[in-house]
């Protein structure tokens, strides 16, 4: 059995790193003690392996599945959603999450979901070759063991204080990087359960996926203004460590982002280009089909966001492929 790293902050919130594919490695999950119960906080993807981490951490806690009262899930995301099930089916507790990210499950796994060939098409009218769109099906399925069983989920009020850990945390909905994300604010402590909103050292990825956001970019750069009101003491957040230097980061990733945009405007005042050229431009063709979905996504918000600034216009060409050109 895996023994998942702990770390205790001695304030009610205890760290759980559970296992992931690379480059992250591991997920964040927390649990807060309190007397309503225990909390888990994003429990991570659904694998036999995670299960046993779970196991083998529960014991070192001195805790059992009765203990548990809820789990709370920052957004959508497999490698923060997944256990979620599981654990319920285990302990009987409720799973809470904003409605929003609850509708961005059901566009992405949900019975009527049509993502598994939405996703491809998307990509083919930006240019993307069939070599890569042939390989998206099957690694969209391949997510689908991490989800299941699906939690019966319950709706976390927006905007109203929420008990965890015997603490009453504001949560604070963002966008961009999952539609309906949501942070956890203490007002008192300055302490912030921050998921992917704000990383400290990767910028999270934003994606544009059909049917979902039609602007992830405005979405997210609002989503850090908003978070930019708070006075963050510590962060904790979904992947790499706690950090304090909260406020430098959401600086650093507003001018991340302008910088790229300026980077694919300079591409494109030399000659028009397809989604897919400005991808490869802006990252690289040696990726994996994973990262390039997430290249790719994140291309076309940035896209998205040059249109709606009037930088850019997409146009299709003879082919049918959408080109886009300075204005």
């Amino acid at each position: 059995m895996n023994m998942p790293e702990i770390t205790d902050h001695h304030n009610g919130i205890i760290q759980v790193k559970i296992s992931m594919s690379f480059p992250l490695r591991w997920v964040n999950s927390y649990v807060l003690r309190g007397p309503e119960g225990l909390t888990i906080i994003d429990p991570g993807p659904h694998t036999p392996e995670n299960e046993e981490e779970w196991s083998r951490a529960f014991q070192e806690l001195g805790v059992t599945f009765s203990d548990i009262e809820a789990v709370v899930l920052t957004h959508h995301h497999p490698d923060h959603l997944g256990c979620s099930g599981w654990i319920q089916q285990q302990s009987g507790c409720k799973v809470w999450m904003s409605e929003r990210s609850f509708q961005e499950t059901q566009l992405m796994w949900g019975p009527q979901s049509t993502m598994n060939s939405d996703l491809p098409d998307l990509f083919r009218r930006q240019g993307m070759p069939a070599d890569w769109t042939d390989q998206l099906e099957v690694h969209m399925v391949s997510f689908m063991p991490q989800i299941t069983p699906r939690p019966e989920v319950s709706f976390i009020p927006s905007e109203q204080l929420f008990t965890m850990g015997g603490r009453d945390w504001l949560p604070v909905q963002t966008a961009g990087h999952a539609p309906g994300h949501l942070s956890f604010y203490h007002e008192e402590s300055g302490e912030i359960l921050c998921g992917d909103a704000v990383l400290p050292q990767i910028s999270p990825n934003v994606s544009l996926m059909p049917g979902s956001d039609p602007e992830p970019l405005q979405s997210f750069l609002l989503g850090l203004l908003k978070l930019k009101n708070l006075k963050v003491s510590t962060a904790y957040p979904g992947h790499r460590n706690p950090f304090r230097h909260f406020e430098e980061r959401l600086e650093a990733l507003l001018l991340h982002h302008e910088e790229r945009l300026v980077k694919m405007e300079q591409q494109l005042a030399s000659a028009p280009a397809s989604g897919f050229e400005l991808c490869i431009s802006l990252f690289s063709s040696k990726l994996g089909i994973h990262q390039m979905r997430f290249a790719m996504c994140e291309t076309l918000a940035h896209a998205r966001e040059l249109e709606r600034r009037g930088r850019i216009a997409a146009l299709h060409n003879e082919d049918g492929i959408i080109q886009y050109k300075m204005m």
